[in-house]
């Protein structure tokens, strides 16, 4: 007797569908900078082609960004040496993906999900699209769960939830990466996924060895595309990175994910686009920055089975907060935490200033009591600035007004209590119970 079996029939549709049983090949007519122009093939935005080039051993690979009067043009995934006029250009039919797997736990990979030494797949990897759709808004869990990250000043003042997207911002020097270093060792996710967009080199060996450290990096996966890669290779560093962390919270686990920075990834973007030819806009920056950001930012988040919580630095121009990638960038995120470099200077860290931070959820997800707490510490923190000038020139008389006195005996208490060193780790009870010592004699 015959047993009839369902057999569904259509991904393997699909893929004879999109199968090119012939393959046309182009050539390279023009190079002008980083943008290739090839004549005879048809290939789609965003597909990856072969560059084959004589003597070497492995063919360039470049992606397809746009088109000029019937050529195609091209950005290279690599180094441009070798290729000249007239070199064999071969489109391969699929976009850029990358191959993810538990096997990437403590590892560092280039930005193209590469690893930069050996080869660690073993037979165990599994390719995944680099770039896809952020997902359904009607489909993601509402955030209800705190997720602690072993900062005091963020876990009192700036509470985080699990599947929050919060944007660091500070200019250079003030302490954005280790920030992220301490948030990495002792925050509560399963896993870390970390993209060091546009870096300088010698910057990623010292993030792994001092603020990351084999605590750390036992739980992280490393994305790294230095300063001196191309364009588009920094452009894709933030989506592997972020492809990676959408393969972990599918599986159901609770990602970290952290992008060091988004403005980098701003002036990649902004190279592509004007080698491409798009006009100008805002600052230098072309009208595609503006179209990508939301579709990076959005792809993190809650997903219907696990979450990615992240943390993206914004490197902003001179301290100037309203400054156009910033702007920008704190519009689509649910918070931003704002380091100080007047601060930084004090030698207060991490240099968060907690009045002009603010996590959109922490209302949300954390108790009447911890919420009515930290206003209090805010509130006093905020009177003894506003009178700071007065009290240190001596021309403040106690008694003037309570709420400056109860700042000006509170004030060292809270300075403290904010300042941590980036080895020293508190748990969400201890920075609980620290917050309520603080205001215990105000309430």
């Amino acid at each position: 007797m015959a047993v009839k079996v369902d057999i569904n029939l259509n991904p393997y549709k699909e893929r004879v569908n999109r199968a090119r049983v012939l393959k046309p090949i182009g050539m390279v007519t023009r190079v002008i900078g980083l943008m290739i122009e090839v004549q005879g093939i048809s290939a789609r935005i965003g597909e990856v082609c072969d560059i084959l080039v004589d003597g070497e051993p492995e063919p360039v690979r470049a992606e397809v960004v746009g088109f000029r009067d019937q050529h195609s043009l091209l950005m290279p995934l690599g180094e441009l040496r070798g290729i000249y006029p007239g070199s064999a250009v071969v489109p391969s039919g699929r976009t850029l993906t990358v191959k993810v797997g538990e096997h990437l736990r403590g590892k560092v990979l280039d930005g193209l999900g590469r690893p930069l030494e050996g080869d660690i797949h073993n037979g165990q990897a599994e390719d995944f699209p680099v770039d896809n759709r952020p997902p359904n808004p009607l489909k993601r869990k509402r955030i209800d769960t705190v997720l602690p990250t072993g900062v005091r000043a963020v876990d009192a003042l700036l509470t985080c939830g699990k599947g929050q997207r919060i944007g660091i911002f500070a200019g250079s020097g003030v302490g954005k990466s280790t920030l992220l270093g301490m948030i990495a060792r002792h925050g509560g996710a399963d896993v870390n996924v970390i993209g060091l967009i546009g870096e300088r080199g010698r910057e990623v060996l010292e993030f792994l060895e001092e603020d990351l450290g084999p605590e750390g990096m036992a739980k992280s996966i490393v994305v790294a595309a230095t300063s001196d890669q191309p364009a588009l290779v920094r452009l894709k560093g933030a989506f592997v990175a972020t492809a990676i962390a959408e393969y972990f919270r599918d599986r159901g686990l609770d990602v970290m994910l952290m992008m060091d920075s988004v403005t980098r990834f701003a002036m990649a973007q902004r190279e592509v686009g004007l080698a491409v030819g798009e006009p100008p806009a805002t600052k230098g920056y072309t009208p595609s920055v503006f179209a990508l950001l939301p579709k990076l930012l959005e792809r993190s988040g809650m997903g219907q089975n696990g979450s990615i919580t992240a943390f993206y630095t914004v490197l902003v121009d001179g301290d100037d907060l309203n400054e156009p990638i910033a702007d920008a960038v704190r519009g689509i995120l649910d918070g931003h935490i704002v380091l100080n470099r007047s601060l930084a200077s004090r030698n207060h860290y991490p240099a968060i200033d907690v009045l002009q931070s603010v996590s959109r959820l922490m209302p949300d997800i954390v108790s009447e009591e911890h919420k009515a707490q930290a206003g209090m510490v805010k509130d006093l923190l905020a009177a003894y600035l506003q009178a700071e000038d007065l009290i240190n020139i001596g021309a403040y008389v106690k008694g003037s007004n309570p709420k400056i006195d109860a700042a000006i005996a509170k004030y060292d208490g809270i300075i403290n209590f904010l300042r941590q060193q980036p080895g020293e780790f508190s748990s969400y009870e201890e920075t609980l119970n620290g917050l309520a010592s603080l205001v215990a004699e105000d309430r």
